[in-house]
């Protein structure tokens, strides 16, 4: 029955809460590995108790997940003993008032300015379709299986805005700076001249299976640019645009609110990430502007 009851729970948040296709993905395989681990005790999901749950939690503790990993199964845990209890199929929910260990927040990756900026240029030297989508990228702050799936109605007659369809279906509108709106200007003008593209219904037209241009396509072209501005690969992927994005806004006195809403984020802790620029800002604020800092003293 266990099994079953895994499968059961996950169609109800795909069903009542619209959960993406990845997110699904991810709860199984982490649903799974709780199933295994209480298997390897003789012990069903359903039949777990508070103690067996703290057994996990500490063997999780010592797997050396990464922080995100880590969090990401507690969670599927913790849900997946509510949804049991909420349909009645167990009279007390054994994952209740449990005590978490405190998983070390790994800092975002991102890129300087000027990193993002020669990365733009190289795109633009090899690839017109990758440079715009370069721009729009870094310019919205987008995840890359949004850019990619962008349809050609997104686009607004004064190109002001773009609506974007996120995670479980949820939409939000991105305002765009006038750098991008003259981007997306450029494309849309390149695009029509092109008799494959012109007629597509998507913004970033291929020859693929989807009809527009893959994930995996895009992250082979950014890496290819990448390689030849001679950048290390594992500083750059499309997540790390994105996080690029937002700790630029926040660099240039962004509230959290704001870019909370601009990434699409459901809850304002998964923004607080970026709070690191906050208190490097302070920090050097505190450097340059108090009457006793060093550098102050050093102009006396």
């Amino acid at each position: 029955m266990s099994l079953k009851l895994i499968d059961a729970f996950l169609e109800m948040i795909l069903a009542e809460r619209g959960a993406a296709g990845n997110t699904v993905i991810a709860y199984r395989r982490d649903l799974k590995e709780l199933y295994n681990f209480l298997d390897s005790k003789k012990t069903r999901l359903e039949k777990a108790t508070k103690e067996d749950l703290q057994d996990y939690i500490a063997f999780l503790k010592s797997s050396r997940l990464s922080a995100k990993t880590g969090a990401r199964r507690l969670c599927a845990m913790r849900e997946f003993y509510r949804f049991l209890y909420s349909e009645d199929i167990i009279k007390k929910n054994p994952a209740d008032y449990l005590q978490s260990p405190k998983l070390n927040k790994s800092l975002p990756k991102y890129l300087t300015e000027a990193e993002i900026d020669l990365l733009i240029k190289g795109a633009q030297e090899k690839n017109k379709q990758i440079y715009f989508m370069f721009e729009l990228l870094y310019a919205t702050g987008m995840r890359v299986s949004e850019l990619v799936g962008l349809p050609i109605t997104v686009v607004t007659h004064d190109l002001s805005t773009l609506t974007i369809i996120g995670k479980g279906n949820k939409e939000r509108i991105v305002p765009l700076n006038e750098n991008a709106r003259e981007s997306l200007k450029n494309w849309l003008d390149e695009r029509s001249k092109n008799e494959k593209k012109k007629n597509s219904k998507w913004l970033f037209p291929s020859s693929s299976k989807t009809g527009h241009i893959t994930r995996d396509g895009f992250f082979k072209a950014m890496k290819t640019i990448a390689t030849e501005k001679g950048m290390p690969l594992s500083r750059v992927s499309p997540h790390v645009f994105r996080h690029s994005f937002a700790s630029h806004l926040i660099q240039h006195d962004a509230d959290l609110r704001s870019v909370q809403k601009m990434l699409g984020h459901a809850n304002i802790t998964t923004t607080e990430i970026y709070t690191h620029i906050l208190q490097d800002r302070l920090k050097k604020t505190v450097e340059n502007s108090h009457p006793l800092s060093y550098s102050r003293r050093e102009g006396l």
